[in-house]
């Protein structure tokens, strides 16, 4: 057979109990055993919300107290016997010693329940007073640059996902002895948080930017956790960084390689004047004192390594002179290739 909840015993009452015990009692178990003071009693939390819904209705109470056999005890005129008062299960069999002592166990059990009970009515407001301060997660997240964002500095605008209080539970994971239905019993949610964060000049790849107090949120009084952003620097074909030093691809057309000359390298911060010698060759190296990213008292170097590359457009005067210059040319480039 199945054994049917007692939800007099579980609310530590009697049939013989009225409304307003039913509800002291319930509130006091409720803060005695509620999730937030007892994570591993949630199961007895959930028998006694149970248990007061069921006996709080009056209709449900009366259904509950017919299927079960559960009836009030005659009143007396004694308080002796007003004391001794306990609830009986219905039967057409004569009532034996035994069942008496079964009963007076119940009674016993109940008295010990209660007593237990009352001396812990305070238990949650001693809790609450205990509870320490704990302070927020640090949120970490990566977060991606231009090379000008480095030379120059940036504010960039991020979203962060942040965990929250529940807005409608508040924290305390039940509603009415049920999980709130927005958290899903887990007291936080998560939302997103748009936060503008200034990029520093000449930050490094892989640096780690500290936004204070921008991390999850603290309890009980508890600081905020801190919002840490690692840097990325966003890859160039043409200019990347060697610590702080900038190291510079530069195409150059085929006259300036063979005439030499100075050009002008643009950067973010303006040009910068290179000479180059006559007849420079391709992947040649040129190295700028002090035109790198700072670092306090450390500067670095722009280090340039040339290419020789043909536009993409030529006129036709252009290719006609090409012509002139291969019948001209007497040396051939590619005659000593095999011999290293």
């Amino acid at each position: 057979m199945i054994k049917r909840k007692n939800y007099y015993e579980i609310l530590g009452v009697t049939p013989d109990s009225d409304e307003a015990e039913i509800k002291a009692s319930y509130r006091r178990l409720a803060r005695k055993y509620h999730p937030d003071i007892n994570p591993e009693k949630e199961e007895l939390f959930k028998n006694i919300t149970e248990a007061y819904e069921i006996l709080s209705n009056k209709t449900k109470r009366s259904q509950y107290d017919t299927l079960n056999g559960f009836f009030k005890s005659e009143k007396t005129n004694t308080s002796s016997k007003k004391a001794e008062q306990e609830y009986r299960f219905s039967s057409s069999e004569p009532v034996n010693d035994s069942k008496s002592d079964k009963s007076e166990k119940s009674k016993t059990k109940f008295s010990y329940f209660w007593s237990d009970f009352g001396r812990s009515s305070n238990s949650f407001e001693k809790k609450k007073e205990k509870l320490s301060p704990v302070n927020g997660d640090d949120i970490f997240s990566d977060i991606s640059i231009s090379l000008k964002d480095v030379s120059q500095g940036a504010k960039r605008t991020i979203n962060i996902m942040h965990t929250i209080q529940c807005p409608l539970c508040k924290g305390r994971k039940f509603i009415n002895g049920a999980k709130c239905s927005v958290c899903n019993g887990k007291g936080d949610v998560s939302e997103h948080k748009k936060i503008t964060v200034k990029i520093p000049k000449n930050v490094k790849n892989g640096a780690k930017l500290r936004i204070a107090g921008e991390g999850n949120p603290g309890k009980n009084g508890g600081k905020n956790g801190d919002l840490f952003l690692k840097i990325k620097i966003e890859g160039s074909s043409k200019i990347k960084y060697d610590g702080l030093n900038i190291c510079y691809n530069l195409p150059i057309a085929p006259f300036e390689a063979v005439l030499g000359g100075e050009i002008l390298i643009p950067t973010f911060e303006g040009n910068v004047k290179l000479k180059l010698p006559k007849q420079t060759s391709s992947g040649q190296k040129f190295r700028l004192s002090g035109q790198g990213l700072v670092d306090g008292n450390k500067v670095g170097d722009m280090i340039i390594t040339v290419h020789i590359e043909i536009p993409c457009s030529l006129s036709d005067d252009e290719i006609r002179l090409y012509e002139k210059l291969k019948k001209l040319s007497l040396q051939n480039i590619r005659e000593n290739l095999l011999n290293g």
